[in-house]
């Protein structure tokens, strides 16, 4: 169906724009603690979808020319980093595809789409026209493409995978594909699964998510004041609040002289949150380098993503913390940790608040809180409180398909039935055990 060609790269002009999961930076920071990488430029052919249709029907070459300008039926060229971890010693790796493909086809604008569907309800409900209502243009939506996208992503992982470790047991995608709802990203990965199964493809949706498919995205392009304005009334109010109650925001960057005594609080602050919700994190030297790199390169001059470090001060109390990430498209809330103490003066809103004008003023388009439960919005949801915090912030809720995954040895089949079994023990057995 597609025709697609790879190759590896050495150089990239795409430094610090796009997913920060594909930037080089990231990529070399994550081969410094235990994975390795490659980047590939992908040359796709995409076949013009309405091709079969114009044969059958005899569409107007006009209506073929308008497909073509849509974006199909052309070569896109594109970039991709696939990350490798090992394990059993050595013996075997999965390949890991973080926000990648998008969408092949170009889809059409809402606006086009609320207008064809208000005029097919309108014939149907009109006495004097035909009970038959037909659309006459073609209307390409994600769901749509269910058939082509479960086919792309087993040609890309053909044409990947002579390029990877032999030792590969499996190429793992995150799709840069989101929905605005679940049910739609629910209905879009059982097209997959469908198609998948009828045409032998071999797509197993992982039921581990290696990326939070589930987030919301705050729009920073307006001014800070239309920012505020699409928060919730009670937010701004908290937000306001800890100002008004003496909370002091402070910014660490990497080369500051005082990061590691910063760092030490962050990481006793993580460690407080972790006893508290049950989670875990990573080592302190994990965050340290990931900070450290940032300023580091900054300073030799490359364009790469800014690591910062906020915590929430009051009266000689550090209370709060988050590290971030800035690049020229998104701003990212990679990580937090607050103190059960001083908890109602709402540092948490404060340090939201500060790191997403920091990142406005950087050049970012959205703030990601990156990760939130989808069913959250049910009051009696265990993480109803995670969902509210960072969804009263204003922004657009985007429901991601999650990871696929292809496998390329029979072993992959063990391999995922021990990841699971790991999920379910951690995550259930683990946090009812601790009363959680």
């Amino acid at each position: 169906m597609f025709d697609i060609k790879v190759k590896a790269i050495e150089n990239t002009e795409h430094q610090n724009d796009g997913t920060f999961l594909q930037t080089p930076f990231w990529c070399q920071f994550k081969s410094r603690h235990g994975w390795s990488y490659r980047r590939f430029e992908v040359q796709a052919t995409m076949p013009d979808l309405f091709k079969e249709d114009e044969a059958d029907c005899g569409h107007s070459q006009e209506k073929s020319k308008n497909a073509s300008d849509a974006g199909f039926g052309v070569t896109k060229t594109m970039e991709v980093s696939v990350l490798n971890r090992s394990f059993a010693k050595g013996m075997f790796s999965i390949a890991y595809i973080p926000l990648f493909p998008k969408l092949p086809y170009q889809c059409t604008p809402e606006e086009v789409l609320d207008k064809a569907l208000a005029d097919s309800d309108s014939a149907d409900t009109d006495d004097s026209a035909p009970q038959i209502s037909i659309i006459n243009q073609e209307l390409v939506t994600p769901e749509t493409q269910s058939i082509e996208f479960a086919h792309y992503l087993r040609e890309l992982a053909d044409a990947l995978k002579p390029q990877l470790p032999k030792n590969t047991i499996a190429i793992r995608f995150d799709p840069d594909v989101s929905f605005s709802s679940p049910e739609d990203r629910d209905f879009f990965n059982f097209g997959i699964k469908t198609i998948s199964y009828a045409d032998h493809l071999h797509l197993k949706k992982n039921k581990v998510d290696i990326q939070p498919p589930d987030s919301t995205l705050v729009d920073l392009t307006g001014s800070e004041e239309e920012i505020l304005n699409r928060m919730h009334a009670k937010w701004r109010y908290n937000i306001r609040l800890s100002e008004r109650k003496g909370v002091v925001i402070h910014r660490y960057l990497g080369n500051d002289i005082n990061l590691s005594e910063k760092l030490d609080k962050f990481y006793e602050l993580t460690k407080e949150t972790n006893a508290r919700d049950g989670n875990s994190s990573h080592a302190k030297a994990y965050y340290l380098d990931l900070i450290k790199s940032s300023a580091e390169e900054i300073a030799a001059g490359k364009d790469v993503p800014v690591i910062s470090l906020y915590i929430a001060e009051h009266e000689g109390d550090e209370i709060a913390s988050i590290m971030t990430l800035f690049s020229h498209d998104e701003a990212i809330y990679l990580y937090g940790a607050s103190s059960n103490n001083k908890r109602n003066l709402m540092p948490n809103h404060l340090l939201q608040w500060t790191a997403m004008r920091d990142a406005k003023a950087y050049g970012s388009k959205y703030y990601d809180m990156y990760g939130m439960p989808p069913e959250g919005k049910n009051e009696h949801h265990p993480m109803h409180g995670l969902y509210m915090f960072k969804a009263n912030f204003g922004g657009k809720n985007i429901h991601r398909t999650g990871s696929w995954d292809i496998p390329v040895k029979p072993v992959y089949g063990l391999y995922n039935c021990a990841e699971k079994a790991r999920a379910f023990w951690f995550k259930k057995v683990v946090k009812k055990l601790k009363g959680r």
